[in-house]
């Protein structure tokens, strides 16, 4: 690696601030969008890791079919309700955590969930922690992948994002460009809503369905 390249390295790991509330206190599809590039860390025992976002789909609430909040306020659920900038960090198939950034008004029920991020400090830590992975970008591929690679866990869940284990961070922002608009992955209710933001051509982003359609994303 030249200097120049790791100067380069070097800037987009330097922590950012860390957003505000009033950031996530928006509607949580431009919240989705807006958290592509933002740095998120996670900080445990064992290590700091942090990673760039670059793949999220958004939850919208009760009015959403695929949201949990279509449940109301359950021991599960209690986090998801707010207030906005608070981690939701649930478990899937029982062994796998997911995180999420809730958003909009205390109450509401929507939340951004984070499905793949691009490594750039703790990555020796991260593959300890999913020795299984065959190639770095399997690492931190998909949700629950993340989670497992970040430490990411429930415990963190009603957590502030601000100043707690898990904080989301500014980043280089992503040009409209260059972000993509799908469907949402792996649900049955509402799944041709195009909720689901990625920044093309990322090797980190999880694999599209073939027969999912794909457009840029519109300003």
């Amino acid at each position: 690696m030249s200097q120049r390249d790791a100067a380069r390295t070097a800037r987009r790991s330097r922590p950012g601030v860390p957003l505000t509330a009033r950031f996530y206190d928006r509607a949580t599809d431009i919240v989705a969008r807006d958290l592509l590039g933002a740095v998120l860390e996670c900080s445990t025992p064992e290590g700091t890791t942090r990673a760039r976002i670059v793949e999220t789909e958004a939850y919208l609430g009760p009015d959403d079919p695929a949201c949990h909040a279509v449940a109301g306020l359950t021991r599960r659920t209690e986090h998801l309700f707010g207030p906005p900038g608070f981690a939701y960090v649930y478990l899937i198939y029982g062994m796998y955590w997911c995180f999420n950034a809730v958003t909009r008004e205390r109450g509401h029920g929507a939340a951004v969930l984070v499905r793949a991020v691009h490594p750039l400090d703790g990555l020796d830590l991260m593959r300890r922690r999913r020795p299984k992975a065959m190639r770095d970008r399997d690492l931190t591929n998909g949700p629950g992948k993340l989670s497992l690679a970040m430490g990411i866990v429930g415990t963190m869940s009603g957590e502030s994002l601000r100043d707690g284990p898990i904080i989301i961070r500014a980043g280089d922002p992503v040009a409209d460009e260059d972000v993509v608009v799908t469907p949402r992955i792996g649900i049955t209710r509402a799944a041709d809503w195009p909720l689901r933001f990625l920044v093309c051509n990322d090797p980190f982003v999880s694999a599209t369905p073939k027969h999912f359609f794909r457009r840029a994303h519109a300003t």
